[in-house]
């Protein structure tokens, strides 16, 4: 009887305007999750040159199957009520999940990796089987049956993955994680089932997806405060560490402000009912992942620099320390609110070629001085942002 009250009305359930304290809770094991990652990020740097592509893309693969968890995790409480009691054991199973992931992370090439791979795999489906049992004789079944129907084939990828321990592991899971990127881009269309949205089979809500957006975002830029922080603390004070910590707390301000203020012409929330925010796009989790990304590469650059401030830098911390907010520019262009009457506003572009220019000859400056520059640069745009604007406090959006 307990079972029947937990899956009366599933379909019928909406998500509440504003974030649940379990999502919250959730949100915990990322920041475990985005630090394990940050690690590997610096751990790259570290390596030979000529391995730095081969490593980089293992990270680019654990960050985005991560990712995936994530946000197909939030669109399912945005959809439907997070309070529900069988909705928070799924949300606390995939939890759990998430942590073992995050814990593999450093072997998941190694002797973890069908660890990793079937952790993955169940986390995926197991949502998925649930949301097909619990919605059965509703529309928005068929948007479970298709979403597992591509997990399904992906996971045979995942699975084979980690029995290969060699170079055909790489081969699976990229192949695996490309087809579920595209899927979840498509709409995990199926033949004889559609390829309709959820927003056509239930009521997404955008407010609650936009919040939990904000949230995670606070917990990416707290990355950037916790690597240089942690980077000072234990050597101490000096006017190299100083001046570093400083940029890096420029740098965090500026991503602050040009996420929650930026909006592009004529696009105020006052044109918006109040509250409600930026409608988000279909491919707003994608711009998600470009922002997160950068901010965890902006992060580990800056970190890196506090650590070993003294030698010449090189081509590899360049890029980490320009391309990640060059990376946040691009994303957070991708969630203006499209209008009609008003173009996609350019600043964010125009200051991540600002950005990439300045890379260049960063080459031949000390590394403190790039953290600096890079710093300096993106508080220009976030001002230069604000004043082409004009906007005042009351205008701050949602996302």
């Amino acid at each position: 009887m307990l079972t029947r009250t937990w899956m009366r009305g599933l379909a019928d359930s909406t998500s509440p305007r504003s974030a649940t304290v379990l999502e919250l809770l959730f949100d915990i094991v990322y920041v475990f999750a985005l630090a394990r990652l940050a690690g590997r990020v610096a751990d790259d740097l570290t390596i030979v040159r000529h391995t730095l592509l081969s490593e980089a893309g293992q990270t680019l693969l654990f960050f985005t199957a991560m990712w995936m968890i994530w946000s197909l995790n939030a669109l399912l409480a945005s959809t439907y009520d997070p309070r529900r009691v069988d909705l928070q054991v799924v949300l606390l199973a995939t939890m759990f999940g998430t942590l073992v992931l995050a814990v593999s992370l450093p072997q998941a090439f190694g002797q973890r990796g069908m660890i990793f791979a079937c952790t993955y795999v169940a986390i995926q489906l197991g949502r998925s089987l649930y949301l097909v049992f619990a919605l059965r004789g509703h529309p928005a079944q068929l948007f479970s049956y298709r979403v597992l129907t591509w997990h399904t084939v992906t996971g045979v990828l995942w699975i084979s993955g980690g029995v290969d321990g060699g170079l055909g592991r790489g081969v699976f899971w990229t192949l695996a994680l490309g087809i579920e990127l595209v899927g979840a881009a498509l709409n995990w269309p199926v033949p004889r089932i559609g390829r309709a949205p959820i927003a056509r089979l239930a009521g997404v809500s955008q407010v609650h997806l936009a919040e939990r957006y904000n949230q995670f975002f606070m917990i990416a830029l707290a990355e950037v405060v916790l690597e240089a922080g942690a980077a000072v603390s234990f050597p101490g004070f000096s006017t190299e560490r100083t001046i570093v910590l400083v940029s890096a707390f420029v740098a965090t301000v500026s991503f602050w402000r040009i996420y929650f203020y930026h909006v592009g012409p004529g696009q105020q929330a006052s044109g918006s009912p109040a509250g409600e925010g930026l409608q988000l796009s279909r491919l707003a989790s994608y711009s998600l992942l470009l922002i997160v990304g950068g901010i965890i590469c902006t992060a580990v650059g800056f970190g890196q620099v506090i650590e070993d401030s003294h030698p010449p830098i090189d081509w590899a911390l360049v890029v980490i320390i320009f391309g990640g907010p060059v990376l946040f520019l691009i994303g957070r262009s991708f969630l203006e609110r499209r209008y009609q009457s008003a173009p996609r506003c350019q600043m964010l572009f125009f200051g991540a070629a600002v950005l990439a220019v300045a890379a260049l000859p960063s080459v031949l400056l000390p590394p403190v001085a790039v953290t600096a520059l890079a710093a300096l640069i993106l508080a220009g745009i976030a001002v230069a942002d604000g004043h082409a604007h004009r906007r005042g406090a009351q205008t701050n959006p949602t996302l």
